[in-house]
């Protein structure tokens, strides 16, 4: 009977480990995936605001274009951080709120 018990607790281990190595490959894969559709979505969002600032403003003119266009996505960086720090300080106080219920 121990060499069973050992045996399962062996197998038990091997297939704990063989479900988080499945979880760690999903939850890398779908970070790279996430990671290369953010790269894609920049680099479309970047041309959008290139062509726009070469649209109104004259040729020639390309330090005064570069400088609107940091400023730009700067500003756009900065704000879309802003929302998702919001949204995700909301989410915690839900959370923390949750729990504090659920302790009472």
């Amino acid at each position: 009977m121990p060499k069973e018990k050992k045996e399962k607790k062996e197998i038990s281990h091997r297939l704990r480990i063989a479900r988080e190595l499945r979880h760690q490959f999903i939850v890398t894969l779908s970070t790279l995936l996430t990671s290369a559709f953010g790269l894609v979505a920049a680099l479309a969002w970047n041309e959008l605001v290139k062509e726009l600032i070469n649209q109104y403003i004259a040729p020639g003119q390309t330090l005064v274009s570069k400088l609107i266009y940091a400023i730009a996505v700067t500003f756009l960086a900065v704000f879309a951080s802003l929302q998702l720090g919001k949204l995700a300080a909301i989410d915690e106080i839900e959370k923390e709120t949750k729990e504090e219920k659920e302790q009472k």
